[in-house]
């Protein structure tokens, strides 16, 4: 089989969606691996590591395109990218297309196989594909929350671990799920007054044994959200529809 690995060019996106190391295993499978130029410089690996890897190194994202049965990427392709495909070509990738309607009618147009890893589902419901990269956003909203708040970034000059005579930020997670574990230890670590609100009594009852009165549970209501937001300095919506607009 031959796999193509394409440059991702939506803004901000710097992934790669093979690593060398990812060639190597493909290659020892016996697939055939091309890759586009400068693919993985973003995530720091040079066009060098993948020839030592045994890549076929394209000369254009056309002739990868051309070339490959599979395409594999990291983020959906932008409209742009969609006249590449060919029938009966499979692509691999986060699509999250609830959103993108121009970009799902282009997908059945192109009358290819379009896999979303996010919506792969193991036997036991849960989403293999999607877990990594919601740990990385749950842990990463709090972060990126607390430079928010900062004054230089326009927000209100709060700390969210507080300094002594000066109480800590209060920071609500609306869901208790991958993403919202996530945010809880997160801001938990840093010091910020967490409150967590779920639909899932059982979930919730778990975060409480583990964090044993560091945290605030709360059973989701319209009452309790409404309460909550309000009085928080930071809120992270970590609430997950398969398959919906998030």
């Amino acid at each position: 089989m031959v796999i193509g690995v394409p440059k991702e060019i939506k803004d901000h996106e710097y992934r790669v969606s093979v690593t060398p190391d990812g060639v190597r295993a493909l290659r020892q499978a016996g697939h055939d691996v091309w890759i586009e130029p400068s693919a993985g410089v973003g995530s720091g690996y040079a066009d060098e590591d993948y020839r030592g890897a045994g890549v076929i190194m394209a000369e254009s994202k056309e002739q990868l395109f051309r070339q490959a049965a599979i395409i594999v990427k990291v983020k959906e392709p932008l409209l742009s990218e969609s006249h590449f495909f060919r029938p009966g070509q499979t692509l691999f990738t986060y699509l999250h297309l609830a959103s993108l309607p121009d970009l799902t009618k282009a997908l059945l147009d192109s009358r290819i196989t379009a896999i979303a890893y996010e919506t792969i589902e193991a036997k036991d419901g849960t989403l293999p594909m999607l877990k990594p990269m919601s740990e990385i956003a749950g842990r990463m909203s709090v972060q990126i929350g607390a430079c928010y708040l900062e004054k230089t970034q326009g927000g209100r000059g709060l700390l969210l671990a507080g300094v002594p005579g000066i109480e800590p930020g209060k920071v609500v997670v609306l869901g208790a799920g991958v993403v919202g574990r996530a945010a809880t230890r997160i801001a938990v670590g840093m010091g910020a007054q967490v409150t967590v609100i779920d639909l899932d009594i059982e979930r919730l009852w778990a975060l409480d044994e583990l964090y044993r009165g560091r945290i605030v549970t709360r059973a989701s209501t319209q009452a309790a959200i409404d309460e909550s937001v309000m009085a928080a300095d930071l809120v992270i919506g970590a609430v997950l529809v398969p398959g919906a607009r998030s």
